[in-house]
């Protein structure tokens, strides 16, 4: 009986210490960094990628979003994303695609307000995030100089021979196009690369192709893209299934990083929308997104009627 009674204890210890490791387990965080995302539930994340010093005094903030659910999340901007404060708003995005998306707006501190700090509120599934900016820790300087190969932020325009922007902050039209529901548009850029590379390198002897990404940016409906008959799209499968970069949306490569690049959008309601179109020379080896370059965006209001 003597002997029963210890092997009993010893299989009752096992199972307690089973059930306790079970629970445990049960009790860790769901959004293990190997764990498939959910395809909803989960709150967006706002980021800020660091800030720029301006010539003028004045302080540009790099802000993204990682969005872990496998599906779109739809924030307006107003009470559930907001920038304050609120003069300082209005680029922030309304659509978030899922994945980790790097310097998708800007905002700019003018130099009268440079010991302000600016935050950007997001409010979804019920859970408020918030992320601070301001000129602080060098740790989060950016800059604009050459990379080591010498890649730098491309240029962006909306016409040939009229300006052109560089970097997150990019450029946004004066003019703003108008179609409607049923009517598909054409939206282009044009594009131009200025960073200088050592021709005597093999990788660089022949120019580098840059790429063009659009996105739906805001807008109350859906914005289907659909490729140019003037370009095809880039297959823009990401290189790893456990890469948590999101790839490009509706990818066209421009040749040798000069030229046009053009996509066709269609509208499912009527209101006003803004396209984010993201110009990049990552096919350099030392430009990427995770050190902040090389890539400017662009964005382009358009309005759609019934």
């Amino acid at each position: 009986m003597r002997l029963m009674s210890s092997h009993a204890a010893r299989v009752v210890l096992c199972l307690l210490v089973n059930a306790l490791m079970v629970s445990s387990l049960s009790a860790q965080p769901s959004d293990r960094l190997l764990r498939p995302a959910p395809g909803a539930g989960t709150p967006v994340i706002p980021f800020m990628e660091g800030w720029y010093g301006n010539e003028d005094g004045s302080v540009t903030v790099s802000f993204g979003y990682q969005n872990r659910n496998r599906d779109p999340v739809q924030i307006p901007v107003g009470d559930n994303n907001r920038i304050e404060p609120e003069m300082l708003g209005g680029m922030q995005p309304e659509y978030f695609l899922p994945g980790r998306h790097h310097g998708a707006f800007t905002v700019t501190i003018p130099a009268a307000m440079d010991d302000t700090t600016i935050w950007w509120h997001l409010i979804s599934e019920g859970e408020e995030l918030k992320v601070p900016g301001e000129r602080g820790s060098t740790a989060y300087e950016l800059d604009r100089n050459p990379r080591p190969q010498g890649s730098v932020q491309p240029l962006i325009g909306f016409s040939q021979s009229g300006l052109y922007g560089s970097g997150p902050e990019g450029i946004t039209s004066d003019s703003v196009l108008q179609t409607s529901v049923d009517r598909p548009l054409t939206l282009e850029v044009w594009t131009k690369d200025p960073s200088s590379y050592d021709s005597n390198d093999p990788r660089y002897a022949k120019p580098l192709d840059t790429r063009v990404s659009w996105y739906r940016h805001q807008g109350p409906g859906e914005v289907s893209f659909s490729a140019h008959e003037s370009m095809p799209f880039l297959d823009t499968r990401p290189a790893s299934p456990l890469s948590r970069n999101a790839p490009p949306q509706h990818a066209v490569a421009v040749k040798e990083s000069v030229g046009p690049a053009r996509v066709t959008a269609s509208f499912s309601e009527p209101g006003e929308y803004l396209i984010r179109a993201r110009l990049d020379n990552w096919r350099a080896s030392d430009s990427d997104a995770l050190d902040q370059c090389c890539w400017s965006n662009a964005y382009q209001r358009v309005l759609v009627t019934e």
